[in-house]
């Protein structure tokens, strides 16, 4: 039996985890370097992880590097069905101790695996983002470390916010809120593209006192291993996450149709999500309690620009925000709005400098892009590429070209579109293709009106203008249209405890991660109400007789 500290404990003050520059000559650059030679030169089996065993089907899954494919980091073992079932029922003789445990333990975990990360474990967590997701150092650094770090640390603060959280009580009782986790598992569902995400997914309700089972995307099952080593070495106990690798769909259908399912924490594609929703619909008589669905899916993010706006501010906002991560982030601006009286300015400084960025292997420090994922998406940027070659109405400014003979690269890429309503101002691509669109300097206003209706996500924005009437009119007019709004900055960069993340219409929930109001879905609250001196007699006084 876990014995209570009886004492009303105050969280450490989170802070956000420093980001390292990994200049030349600097010791984390070389100890960095020497973890991606290392690691390059290993293969390594990547079994599923059930109750704290690691668990193997011979069902193999190459892990490879986008950037060089031939070469395979890891065999990883695909889960089936059964296994699902394996991973529910761990989950589920996981729940009672876990919920049990005083919260300030469950805290101590995660706060040490969030020292583990800014210390040991950094470069491990780093090269193998890198390596497996095809990141450059720093965009590996302010994910796989900051963000991570950032998301364990914070969310510890959270949870001791929402506990604090009691009702008032009048005299002669004491009103309790008591925060239970949710009465069965969380099936985590993660995507490729930032491992603190797919991290954070499972780890923010086993906080709360949840058991998780949690499914990564395959592309990013590699640094999904060496992050389940790390939650180990932090003293996570046995079954608190349960990790299945595996096709979606498959996986999906039995984790859907489970009655013990308490919640969904996702991340990943629109699509999907409306799936797995449409499923849940599905089965709603299945289930124990109704479960809590939270997703982020995607966006279609947009930079506007007013007349007045700075070119230099606005050319490096659309190369940093388009095409950092090689454009794969939820919050990458992929359609911008350009006013006509600055377009010629900004179109040569978008070809001058798209012309300089270097795209490569990551681990070579002089590169800021690598390759996308993997052949799908390559053939989805191929494609769009293709229709704005051959279709009226489309320019290629800048880039365009595509080369898969040694990874799926595709070049940082700039169209201009004569429609704004065009499939590539409207559809998200999810990769380095960002579609501006000129409008006449005069018509700023019906501009932001296109910008709201164009396309059916909301997730990010910004506006770039020195006129501040300007911005006050951008934040108005476009204030359901994205659930990060950006002044003057690009749409991309969220940090944990500063800018909680995530959007409406059609890209998600909007529950916000790295925020008090994710952590809180994931508590069923209990009131309790404690009577100190109970009434004896049912009779009230108005029954008395009169006289």
């Amino acid at each position: 039996m876990a014995i209570s500290n009886f004492s009303i404990l105050r969280t450490p003050e989170a802070h956000n985890e420093p980001v390292k520059d990994y200049a030349p000559g600097s010791p984390e650059r070389a100890r960095l370097q020497a973890r991606l030679r290392s690691m390059q030169e290993e293969r390594i089996d990547i079994p599923m992880v059930v109750g704290g065993k690691e668990v193997t089907s011979g069902d193999i899954y190459e892990a490879v590097m986008p950037h060089k494919t031939k070469h395979v980091l890891g065999d990883v073992h695909q889960g089936s069905a059964e296994h699902f079932e394996q991973a529910a029922t761990a989950a589920r003789e996981a729940h009672r101790s876990w919920a049990a445990l005083p919260w300030e333990a469950r805290a101590s975990i995660f706060l040490r695996a969030a020292d583990l990360l800014a210390g040991p474990w950094r470069d491990e967590l780093n090269a193998s983002t890198m390596l497996g997701q095809s990141k450059t150092a720093h965009q590996a650094e302010i994910d796989a470390a900051c963000e991570l770090i950032d998301f364990w640390r914070y969310n510890v603060e959270y949870m001791g916010r929402i506990y604090s959280e009691q009702p008032r009580s009048a005299p002669g009782m004491w009103n309790q809120m008591d925060y239970r986790p949710l009465e069965g598992f969380v099936f985590a569902v993660s995507p490729f593209n930032f491992t603190s995400i797919a991290a954070n997914l499972p780890t923010a309700p086993a906080l709360m006192g949840n058991t998780v089972v949690w499914k990564p995307s395959l592309t990013q099952s590699f640094s999904a291993h060496f992050t389940m080593k790390l939650l180990e070495a932090a003293g996570l106990p046995d079954g608190v996450v349960n990790m299945i690798h595996g096709a979606g769909p498959e996986i999906g259908e039995v984790a859907l149709a489970h009655q013990d399912l308490s919640g969904i924490h996702f991340t990943g594609s629109s699509a999907t999500f409306n799936w797995m929703w449409g499923k849940v619909g599905e089965n709603i008589e299945t289930y124990r309690n109704y479960p809590r669905i939270v997703g982020e899916t995607g966006g279609k993010d947009f930079i506007v620009a007013h007349p007045s706006a700075s070119v230099d501010a606005l050319a490096t906002a659309i190369l940093r925000g388009s095409f950092e991560y090689q454009g794969q982030k939820c919050s990458a601006a992929s359609r911008v709005y350009v006013p006509s009286n600055l377009w010629g300015a900004v179109r040569e400084r978008l070809a001058d400098q798209v012309g300089e960025i270097k795209m490569g292997d990551v681990a070579d420090f002089g590169n800021f892009m690598g390759a996308v994922i993997d052949d799908r998406a390559f053939k989805k940027h191929s494609e769009a590429l293709s229709e704005a070659r051959s279709s009226d109405g489309f320019e290629i400014v800048a880039g365009g070209e595509v080369d898969d003979a040694e990874g799926y690269f595709v070049s940082p890429t700039v169209v201009r579109s004569d429609d704004p309503n065009s499939r590539l101002m409207r559809e998200e691509l999810f990769g380095p293709i960002v579609t501006t669109y000129v409008y006449n300097e005069g018509d700023f206003e019906e501009v932001l009106e296109l910008v709201d209706t164009t396309s059916p996500y909301a997730l990010t924005g910004g506006i770039f203008a020195a006129d501040e009437e300007a911005v006050v009119m951008a934040k108005e007019r476009l204030r359901f249209s994205a659930g990060n709004f950006y002044v003057n900055d690009k749409p991309t960069g969220a940090v944990v405890g500063q800018q909680p993340f995530g959007g409406a219409r059609k890209s998600g929930t909007n529950d916000k991660a790295g925020s008090i109001w994710n952590l809180i879905r994931w508590a069923s609250p209990r009131t309790i109400k404690e009577t100190f001196a109970p009434p004896t007699d049912y009779k009230y006084p108005y029954m008395q007789p009169d006289g």
